[in-house]
């Protein structure tokens, strides 16, 4: 089984070495690892040719954002099962490959979910997000599986299409809903904690993205014709906290 790893940058000298060394650690060796590059003005470029002989195939062009570069890479990927890893993240440990393969090949799903940390610069652990007890009706107020735990069969790219470009943040929302919610794919949460993220990412930096996020999870949504209560979409941080007491 070949898994086809994705990393898109830009400007992203700071962090993608260490995305580049995760990879390249990994105990599986099958595996596909494509950066999408948008033109980077710092060192990013000097990076990737420096490792080059960990890199399976790269890209450096100017594209119309983040979710353009991840479709470019997923019209590169020839694996079976692709993943995307953000240029300031790491996978959890030198395993993580390993087990998902491991659990895909046992499981024979569409997509695997499961847990992410997330971390400070100084790599103090703030929070786990665990998909442990999600379910696709959930995304009907506001939730979601942590992105970068999802790996998923490179043919349902090919059935259902890529990431929506017409969203700021919330492509990925959108994808998810289409593929678990309107597609009703196979899916199995996986008990791996897969990636080691930077906080501070696009849709988590403040009140103003709160609310793009929520505007665009609404949107993504109607797009695909699932009913909701909108209510329920902007008071999804009341459910995160009651949802925590429960446990």
């Amino acid at each position: 089984m070949r898994i086809s790893i994705i990393t898109v940058c830009y400007n992203s000298a700071a962090t993608l070495e260490k995305t580049i060394l995760s990879v390249a650690g990994q105990t599986y060796k099958n595996i596909e690892f494509i950066i999408v590059d948008g033109l980077s003005k710092d060192d990013t470029i000097s990076i990737i040719q420096k490792h080059q002989d960990k890199i399976s195939n790269w890209i450096s062009e100017s594209d119309r954002g983040l979710y353009d570069a991840m479709n470019k890479g997923i019209a590169m990927a020839t694996g079976d099962i692709i993943g995307i890893l953000n240029a300031d993240d790491t996978f959890y440990s030198d395993n993580v490959i390993t087990e998902v393969a491991a659990f895909h090949s046992k499981n024979k799903t569409d997509a695997s979910i499961g847990t992410v940390v997330q971390h400070n610069k100084e790599g103090k652990v703030i929070r786990t997000y665990s998909s442990k007890f999600w379910n696709p009706d959930k995304l009907r107020i506001g939730f979601m599986p942590p992105h970068p735990s999802i790996f998923f069969k490179k043919e349902l790219f090919d059935k259902f299409g890529v990431y929506e470009l017409g969203f700021t943040i919330g492509a990925d929302y959108e994808l998810i809903t289409r593929f678990f919610l309107k597609k009703k794919i196979s899916w199995k949460y996986s008990g791996i904690t897969t990636t080691a993220m930077l906080v501070g990412g696009l849709s988590s930096s403040g009140a103003t993205s709160y609310m793009l996020i929520t505007k665009e999870i609404q949107k993504a949504l109607a797009m695909n014709g699932i009913a909701f209560l909108p209510f329920k979409i902007k008071m999804r941080f009341f459910w995160k906290i009651i949802g925590f007491l429960k446990k």
